[in-house]
């Protein structure tokens, strides 16, 4: 739909399409890669209390407990994080704030596909960069021009939707290669097995890393996101942030996210038992015949070598689960599933069984 009243880069746009948030109940839903835990008690209470009073004021539009609480979870100080509504709003701040450099942004072909709705958004031209024939990232490709002659680069680490994290070493040579621009490192996944850039921060002024509460503190719903780097980076983010909204964070999310940090205990308890339900679902999956990519997140990316990705989705849809299949080149064969409570990926795994044997029954006939 168009309109007389849109200004012209309205009808360019192509909107992010998230995943789907159905109405239907008891579906098990492994689509959208939320923890199937709920949040720490201790965030419940904060946010009971936050919500009793102080809301006709206007929240601390620096979040500043918040921000202590992060730094101090890494080892920073405060001055080097920044926080916003959901790492997806701090990945646009930063898409604003580094990669408007009139030439093109390096980021992997296949990822997370926000990254090119930016750039649509803000006029920068994407410069994909395959990923390797097993759908791994590798760093010298990343080496294919001069720091004049891109704006930045951006990845996912571990991937979306693969999984697939890098080490440590091949971290630091990515910013080896383009110390004049800003590499963006988007770790969304990374408490599921991940290996963070964070220690890097003091040796790399250009290094930017995402975080989300919306994966492993399970806070996909009150929509908190940080950024932390060096200073400087923080403070071009501080100033599209005031360019833009003051105040990101309501009082009840500052206070959920602050208490999600100060309970250790629950989130290495949760964390744990997503990866170890991981571990689980990728043997099922395997023993069904699937092709699992490794990973370091808290979903898997399958394929079966016999049946294309979209029959098994819908077939799964049809059977009450969920899951995620991309219509893209080079990966419209595989399925990214979420990891679930261990009864959902039973369910999970019984509902594939079922298509599989069914197919095979209908193909023998």
């Amino acid at each position: 739909m168009t309109s007389q009243f849109f200004s012209p880069v309205v009808t360019r746009l192509t909107p992010y399409i998230p995943g789907e948030q159905p109405k239907i109940s008891n579906l098990v839903k492994l689509n959208t890669n939320e923890n199937p835990y709920p949040p720490s008690p201790r965030v419940i209470a904060a946010i009971t209390q936050a919500a009793q009073q102080g809301l006709q004021l206007y929240p601390d539009p620096q979040a500043s407990t918040l921000r202590e609480a992060i730094a101090g979870h890494l080892g920073l100080s405060a001055p080097q994080v920044f926080v916003g509504n959901g790492s997806d709003e701090v990945l646009a701040h930063a898409f604003f704030a580094f990669f408007q450099q009139g030439c093109p942004l390096l980021m992997p072909d296949i990822s997370y596909s926000f990254y090119k709705v930016y750039c649509g958004l803000y006029g920068i031209a994407a410069c994909l960069v395959p990923l390797t024939d097993n759908l791994r990232l590798n760093v010298a490709d990343y080496a294919c021009a001069p720091d004049e002659c891109v704006a930045g680069v951006v990845i996912a680490n571990p991937n979306a939707p693969t999984g697939i994290g890098l080490p440590l070493a091949d971290l630091e040579a990515l910013l080896k290669l383009h110390p004049n621009r800003v590499v963006l490192v988007d770790e969304a996944y990374v408490d599921f097995g991940g290996t963070s850039a964070v220690p890097l921060i003091a040796r790399y002024p250009n290094l930017l890393v995402v975080h989300t509460l919306s994966k492993s503190r399970s806070l996909a719903g009150l929509r908190v996101g940080y950024a932390c780097g060096q200073r400087p980076l923080i403070d071009a983010l501080e100033r599209v942030k005031d360019s833009f909204n003051s105040y990101p964070l309501d009082r009840l999310a500052i206070a959920g996210a602050v208490a999600a940090f100060e309970d250790t205990a629950y989130f290495e308890q949760t964390r744990q038992a997503v990866m170890s339900s991981r571990e689980g679902l990728v043997l099922a999956l395997e023993d069904l015949g699937f092709v699992v990519l490794p990973s370091q997140a808290n979903f898997v990316f399958a394929r079966h070598p016999m049946h294309h990705g979209a029959d098994l989705a819908a077939g799964l849809r049809a059977k009450g689960v969920l899951v995620r299949h991309f219509i893209q080149p080079r990966i419209d064969a595989y399925l990214r599933i979420s990891i679930g409570t261990p009864a959902q990926c039973d369910r999970l795994v019984q509902a594939l069984g079922e298509l599989l044997t069914s197919a095979s029954t209908h193909h023998c006939t």
